[in-house]
Protein backbone atom coordinates (compact mmCIF):
# COMPACT_ATOMS: atom_id res chain seq x y z
CA UNK A 1 0.00 0.00 0.00
CA UNK A 2 2.99 2.39 1.37
CA UNK A 3 4.60 1.38 -2.40
CA UNK A 4 1.25 2.14 -4.36
CA UNK A 5 1.31 5.40 -2.57
CA UNK A 6 4.62 6.45 -3.09
CA UNK A 7 4.23 5.75 -6.70
CA UNK A 8 1.90 8.34 -7.01
CA UNK A 9 3.35 11.11 -5.16
CA UNK A 10 3.71 14.10 -7.66
CA UNK A 11 7.56 14.95 -8.53
CA UNK A 12 9.33 17.99 -6.56
CA UNK A 13 9.04 20.89 -8.57
CA UNK A 14 12.78 22.08 -9.15
CA UNK A 15 13.74 25.79 -9.42
CA UNK A 16 12.73 28.94 -7.99
CA UNK A 17 9.16 29.64 -9.28
CA UNK A 18 9.79 33.66 -8.64
CA UNK A 19 13.35 33.87 -10.45
CA UNK A 20 12.54 36.82 -12.91
CA UNK A 21 13.88 37.55 -16.25
CA UNK A 22 17.41 39.11 -16.39
CA UNK A 23 17.99 42.58 -18.24
CA UNK A 24 19.59 40.84 -20.93
CA UNK A 25 16.53 38.14 -21.45
CA UNK A 26 13.87 41.32 -21.14
CA UNK A 27 16.28 43.78 -23.65
CA UNK A 28 16.41 40.92 -26.60
CA UNK A 29 12.27 40.57 -26.01
CA UNK A 30 11.92 44.74 -26.74
CA UNK A 31 14.52 44.26 -29.47
CA UNK A 32 11.88 41.69 -31.21
CA UNK A 33 9.44 43.95 -30.81
CA UNK A 34 10.84 46.20 -32.46
CA UNK A 35 10.75 44.34 -35.45
CA UNK A 36 7.42 42.06 -34.96
CA UNK A 37 5.05 44.70 -36.07
CA UNK A 38 4.96 45.55 -39.75
CA UNK A 39 5.16 49.70 -38.78
CA UNK A 40 8.35 48.58 -36.83
CA UNK A 41 9.34 46.24 -39.52
CA UNK A 42 8.96 48.55 -42.70
CA UNK A 43 10.08 51.75 -41.38
CA UNK A 44 13.50 50.35 -40.37
CA UNK A 45 13.98 48.39 -43.87
CA UNK A 46 12.89 52.02 -45.06
CA UNK A 47 15.89 53.71 -43.14
CA UNK A 48 17.85 51.04 -44.78
CA UNK A 49 17.03 51.94 -48.17
CA UNK A 50 17.37 55.80 -47.74
CA UNK A 51 20.45 55.13 -46.12
CA UNK A 52 21.87 53.11 -49.13
CA UNK A 53 20.07 55.69 -51.36
CA UNK A 54 22.16 58.96 -49.17
CA UNK A 55 25.43 56.98 -49.91
CA UNK A 56 25.20 56.38 -53.21
CA UNK A 57 24.24 60.10 -53.64
CA UNK A 58 27.08 61.27 -51.79
CA UNK A 59 29.80 59.06 -53.50
CA UNK A 60 28.87 59.83 -56.85
CA UNK A 61 27.34 63.18 -56.81
CA UNK A 62 28.83 66.70 -56.44
CA UNK A 63 32.56 67.53 -55.95
CA UNK A 64 35.15 65.30 -55.36
CA UNK A 65 36.33 66.77 -51.79
CA UNK A 66 33.14 65.54 -50.77
CA UNK A 67 33.54 61.70 -51.33
CA UNK A 68 35.62 61.30 -48.05
CA UNK A 69 34.94 59.09 -45.35
CA UNK A 70 33.66 62.19 -43.08
CA UNK A 71 31.16 63.44 -45.65
CA UNK A 72 29.73 60.28 -46.87
CA UNK A 73 29.86 59.45 -43.24
CA UNK A 74 27.61 62.11 -42.14
CA UNK A 75 25.43 61.51 -45.06
CA UNK A 76 24.19 58.00 -44.67
CA UNK A 77 23.87 58.69 -40.72
CA UNK A 78 20.99 61.28 -41.84
CA UNK A 79 18.25 58.87 -41.70
CA UNK A 80 18.71 57.05 -38.99
CA UNK A 81 18.55 60.63 -36.95
CA UNK A 82 15.76 61.29 -38.56
CA UNK A 83 13.07 58.21 -38.35
CA UNK A 84 14.69 55.85 -35.84
CA UNK A 85 13.19 58.09 -32.91
CA UNK A 86 10.01 57.23 -34.22
CA UNK A 87 11.24 53.00 -33.94
CA UNK A 88 11.56 54.51 -29.94
CA UNK A 89 8.21 55.93 -29.91
CA UNK A 90 6.47 52.74 -30.91
CA UNK A 91 8.56 50.81 -28.74
CA UNK A 92 6.70 51.86 -25.86
CA UNK A 93 3.38 53.67 -27.03
CA UNK A 94 2.15 50.84 -28.90
CA UNK A 95 2.25 48.68 -25.98
CA UNK A 96 -0.96 51.32 -24.47
CA UNK A 97 -2.21 51.40 -28.24
CA UNK A 98 -1.96 47.80 -28.82
CA UNK A 99 -3.31 46.87 -25.41
CA UNK A 100 -0.18 44.54 -25.03
CA UNK A 101 0.41 46.14 -22.01
CA UNK A 102 -1.54 44.21 -19.52
CA UNK A 103 1.00 40.87 -20.69
CA UNK A 104 4.55 42.77 -20.59
CA UNK A 105 3.39 44.26 -16.68
CA UNK A 106 1.57 41.07 -15.58
CA UNK A 107 4.72 38.86 -16.96
CA UNK A 108 7.31 41.72 -15.48
CA UNK A 109 5.50 43.50 -12.95
CA UNK A 110 8.06 45.76 -12.25
CA UNK A 111 7.43 48.47 -14.73
CA UNK A 112 11.23 50.62 -14.54
CA UNK A 113 12.71 47.38 -15.70
CA UNK A 114 10.65 46.85 -18.67
CA UNK A 115 11.67 50.70 -19.58
CA UNK A 116 15.19 50.13 -18.51
CA UNK A 117 14.78 47.61 -21.07
CA UNK A 118 13.73 49.57 -23.91
CA UNK A 119 16.59 51.65 -22.96
CA UNK A 120 19.09 49.14 -23.37
CA UNK A 121 17.30 47.66 -26.63
CA UNK A 122 17.21 51.64 -28.25
CA UNK A 123 20.82 51.66 -27.34
CA UNK A 124 21.60 48.59 -29.27
CA UNK A 125 19.33 49.26 -32.53
CA UNK A 126 21.59 52.73 -32.38
CA UNK A 127 24.89 51.53 -32.09
CA UNK A 128 23.72 48.68 -34.80
CA UNK A 129 22.78 52.18 -37.57
CA UNK A 130 25.99 53.28 -36.80
CA UNK A 131 27.78 50.69 -37.37
CA UNK A 132 25.80 49.55 -40.89
CA UNK A 133 26.48 52.73 -41.63
CA UNK A 134 30.04 53.12 -41.22
CA UNK A 135 30.25 50.21 -43.64
CA UNK A 136 28.29 51.61 -45.95
CA UNK A 137 30.41 54.91 -45.75
CA UNK A 138 34.24 53.10 -45.68
CA UNK A 139 33.05 50.57 -48.73
CA UNK A 140 31.27 53.50 -50.65
CA UNK A 141 34.65 55.85 -49.95
CA UNK A 142 37.14 52.97 -51.31
CA UNK A 143 35.44 52.85 -54.75
CA UNK A 144 34.04 57.03 -55.30
CA UNK A 145 37.82 58.43 -55.04
CA UNK A 146 40.31 55.85 -53.97
CA UNK A 147 43.35 58.61 -54.51
CA UNK A 148 41.59 61.57 -52.64
CA UNK A 149 43.97 63.40 -50.11
CA UNK A 150 42.81 63.16 -46.82
CA UNK A 151 39.65 60.25 -48.08
CA UNK A 152 40.03 57.86 -44.57
CA UNK A 153 40.47 61.32 -42.22
CA UNK A 154 37.94 60.46 -39.49
CA UNK A 155 38.73 61.53 -35.73
CA UNK A 156 37.84 58.64 -33.27
CA UNK A 157 36.46 61.16 -31.18
CA UNK A 158 33.91 62.62 -33.95
CA UNK A 159 32.64 59.04 -34.47
CA UNK A 160 32.02 58.24 -30.94
CA UNK A 161 30.02 61.80 -31.12
CA UNK A 162 28.27 60.50 -34.26
CA UNK A 163 27.31 57.44 -31.97
CA UNK A 164 25.45 59.26 -29.41
CA UNK A 165 24.14 61.56 -31.78
CA UNK A 166 22.36 58.84 -33.25
CA UNK A 167 21.83 57.13 -29.62
CA UNK A 168 20.22 60.12 -28.40
CA UNK A 169 18.00 61.10 -30.93
CA UNK A 170 16.57 57.45 -30.69
CA UNK A 171 16.28 58.05 -26.68
CA UNK A 172 14.94 61.11 -27.33
CA UNK A 173 12.11 59.15 -29.45
CA UNK A 174 11.00 56.63 -26.74
CA UNK A 175 10.84 59.87 -24.16
CA UNK A 176 8.29 61.24 -26.12
CA UNK A 177 6.24 58.09 -26.59
CA UNK A 178 6.90 57.41 -22.66
CA UNK A 179 5.45 60.60 -21.75
CA UNK A 180 2.80 60.59 -24.07
CA UNK A 181 1.59 56.37 -24.39
CA UNK A 182 0.18 57.72 -27.46
CA UNK A 183 1.66 56.64 -30.82
CA UNK A 184 0.12 59.64 -33.19
CA UNK A 185 0.66 62.38 -30.56
CA UNK A 186 3.98 61.61 -29.95
CA UNK A 187 5.57 61.21 -33.45
CA UNK A 188 3.91 64.57 -34.46
CA UNK A 189 5.48 66.23 -30.91
CA UNK A 190 8.49 65.01 -31.81
CA UNK A 191 8.44 66.91 -34.98
CA UNK A 192 6.94 69.72 -34.35
CA UNK A 193 8.64 70.78 -31.09
CA UNK A 194 12.20 71.22 -32.44
CA UNK A 195 11.13 72.65 -35.40
CA UNK A 196 8.95 75.01 -33.37
CA UNK A 197 11.48 75.85 -31.05
CA UNK A 198 13.74 76.57 -34.02
CA UNK A 199 11.05 79.03 -35.27
CA UNK A 200 11.37 80.76 -31.94
CA UNK A 201 15.07 81.20 -31.73
CA UNK A 202 15.13 82.67 -34.97
CA UNK A 203 14.29 85.67 -33.20
CA UNK A 204 16.63 88.28 -32.99
CA UNK A 205 16.45 88.50 -29.17
CA UNK A 206 15.90 85.00 -28.32
CA UNK A 207 19.50 83.58 -30.17
CA UNK A 208 21.55 83.10 -27.08
CA UNK A 209 19.11 80.74 -25.81
CA UNK A 210 18.33 79.05 -28.92
CA UNK A 211 22.20 78.02 -29.23
CA UNK A 212 21.66 76.06 -25.70
CA UNK A 213 17.62 75.04 -26.33
CA UNK A 214 17.84 74.04 -29.52
CA UNK A 215 18.39 70.50 -30.80
CA UNK A 216 19.08 71.23 -34.04
CA UNK A 217 22.18 73.79 -33.06
CA UNK A 218 23.16 72.13 -30.14
CA UNK A 219 23.52 68.51 -32.42
CA UNK A 220 24.82 70.46 -35.57
CA UNK A 221 28.62 70.25 -34.41
CA UNK A 222 28.39 66.61 -33.75
CA UNK A 223 28.89 64.93 -37.21
CA UNK A 224 31.43 68.15 -38.93
CA UNK A 225 34.14 68.42 -36.13
CA UNK A 226 35.51 67.09 -32.34
CA UNK A 227 33.33 69.57 -29.74
CA UNK A 228 34.71 71.59 -27.48
CA UNK A 229 33.73 72.54 -23.94
CA UNK A 230 31.43 74.80 -24.46
CA UNK A 231 29.39 72.55 -27.40
CA UNK A 232 29.72 69.94 -25.29
CA UNK A 233 27.74 72.52 -22.79
CA UNK A 234 25.22 73.42 -24.89
CA UNK A 235 24.40 69.60 -25.87
CA UNK A 236 24.13 68.92 -21.98
CA UNK A 237 21.63 71.04 -21.84
CA UNK A 238 19.51 70.27 -24.37
CA UNK A 239 19.40 66.89 -23.31
CA UNK A 240 18.78 67.84 -19.94
CA UNK A 241 15.10 69.51 -20.91
CA UNK A 242 14.21 67.27 -24.43
CA UNK A 243 15.92 63.85 -23.14
CA UNK A 244 16.14 63.88 -19.18
CA UNK A 245 12.33 65.52 -18.66
CA UNK A 246 10.58 63.72 -21.15
CA UNK A 247 12.21 60.18 -19.56
CA UNK A 248 11.27 61.14 -16.39
CA UNK A 249 7.67 61.94 -17.10
CA UNK A 250 7.16 58.57 -18.78
CA UNK A 251 8.68 56.96 -16.00
CA UNK A 252 6.10 58.28 -13.60
CA UNK A 253 3.62 58.08 -16.43
CA UNK A 254 4.35 54.42 -16.98
CA UNK A 255 4.62 53.24 -13.20
CA UNK A 256 1.21 54.90 -12.33
CA UNK A 257 -0.58 54.24 -15.19
CA UNK A 258 -3.65 51.24 -15.12
CA UNK A 259 -3.07 48.63 -17.52
CA UNK A 260 -6.05 47.36 -19.43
Amino acid sequence: MSTAVAALDPQPIRGNADARPGLARLTAVELRKMVDTRAGFWLQLGILGLTITFVVLQATLGHTEDHTLRKILEASIFPAYILLPIVGILLVSSEWTQRTNLITFALVPRRSRVLAAKLAASVLLSTTAVATCLAFAIFATAIAAPDLTGLWSLPAAQLVQTLILVVVAVIMGLGYGAALLSTAPAIVLSFALPLGWSAVGSISALEGTARWLDAGRSFEPMTKHVMNGTEWARVGTTLAVWLVVPILIGLWRIRRSEVS
